[in-house]
């Protein structure tokens, strides 16, 4: 305490707050736990499809050793089963049981669909940031390129080649990422393209920046919440495109079969209601409904992110 007098008044003044005086608290900080973060990220339906999701993905690992029967054994002497103890899901036009058969197409058409989606995304990706960053005629040949491919109907490309090649494993993995590279790219390419007009991107290059670090330290990393939403997008269109290949029955072949093929060989029990033509058309409906929701939910929260940063 310094002390300072006068012929008038004393003053006191205090190097440190008396004792009494209420102390600032210092901030708790309450760390949140998974699920606490993930209620905060996702809404109720993004939390329903991200269940689903994870639910599928799980399945396609472990699906063939929790199965109750071989995929391919002759479980019973009744076809088209209804729902049993020993049967869930009752069984197909064989008898074999459609549990189990379900969970081995799962590999197929999960593990087809997400290979496919992926090979197209990072090709389309690479291509669309080469011509972003590049000079116009790159950007010029690439486009237009993509431009006759993404005329041509999945579809239809898919038909061609697997006319020509045979249907195999890599051969629908191949044809399911070619079709759908030239959106991944054209995409890709818009966002880069935006991004390229941006300041500190053109602080980057007025630095010498090379090309290739701009593409991958300034232009890539703020494109990855679009580029995800496009990649659950293809990976819905390519689960309905392979199971819609199978269901013409050039998909996966006997005696592996995926969630199409299940459909396509017992059609003959839809009309009485069997549950092994209903029950892989319900796997297809779930899984794709659940990514659409995982989607929205993400992107939403990308919106609010960017907004709550502005």
């Amino acid at each position: 305490m310094n002390r300072n007098v006068s012929s008038h008044a004393t003053t006191v003044i205090y190097d440190q707050p008396p004792a009494d005086a209420p102390q600032e608290q210092a901030p708790v900080v309450v760390k949140r736990g998974l699920l606490s973060r993930l209620v905060s990220r996702f809404s109720v339906l993004g939390l329903i499809g991200l269940f689903i999701v994870v639910f599928w993905l799980v399945v396609a690992f472990v699906g063939p050793v929790v199965a109750p029967y071989k995929g391919g054994a002759f479980t019973s002497t009744e076809v088209f089963g209804s729902y049993s103890p020993a049967h869930l899901l009752g069984t197909d036009y064989l008898g074999r049981d459609m549990l189990s058969r379900i969970l081995y197409g799962t590999q197929y058409t999960v593990g087809l669909a997400l290979a496919a989606t992926v090979a197209a995304s990072v090709i389309g990706t690479f291509f669309g940031l080469v011509a972003a960053v590049s000079g116009r005629w790159v950007d010029e040949v690439l486009s237009r390129l993509f431009d006759a491919l993404i005329s041509i109907p999945s579809k239809i490309l898919a038909l061609v080649v697997i006319a020509a090649f045979g249907s195999s494993i890599p051969m629908l993995t191949m044809v399911a990422a070619l079709a759908y590279i030239p959106g991944a790219f054209r995409i890709s390419r818009s966002l880069a393209v935006n991004i390229m007009t941006l300041e500190y991107v053109q602080v980057a290059k007025a630095r010498g920046e090379k090309l290739f670090y701009i593409a991958r330290v300034e232009v890539l990393p703020n494109m990855i919440h679009p580029m995800l939403a496009d990649f659950g997008l293809r990976f819905v269109f390519i689960v309905l495109l392979l199971s819609g290949l199978s269901f013409l029955g050039l998909g996966v072949q006997p005696p592996n079969a995926d969630w199409g093929s299940l459909v396509r060989e017992n059609i003959g029990g839809l009309s009485e209601g069997a549950p092994a033509v209903l029950m892989p058309a319900v796997a297809i409906a779930t899984l794709t409904v659940g990514v659409n929701l995982l989607i929205d939910s993400l992107r939403r929260h990308s919106a609010r992110s960017h907004g709550g940063a502005q």
